[in-house]
């Protein structure tokens, strides 16, 4: 998982405490990765695929840009 880090944010921390402070554990095995892979995403280090990222935001039962966001600027709008 080296590289330079991503520039998608997400709100996974805030929902998993809005979740009844749900664990990064208990997250990872409800969408079947590790623990430290989910750590990774959460801290922006690593972005996950289009499918990981469908079922993140299934658990909380929200939409997937309730949970990753992706920065806009004028030079993306051109």
């Amino acid at each position: 998982m080296g590289g330079k880090p991503t520039r998608v944010t997400n709100s996974i921390r805030v929902l998993r405490a809005h979740h009844g402070d749900m664990t990064q554990a208990e997250l990872a095995r409800r969408v079947g990765v590790t623990r430290q892979t989910l750590i990774a995403i959460e801290q922006g280090k690593y972005s996950p695929s289009l499918e990981l990222a469908f079922q993140i935001s299934r658990v909380f039962g929200v939409g997937l840009d309730d949970v990753f966001q992706y920065p806009t600027s004028t030079e993306d709008q051109q």
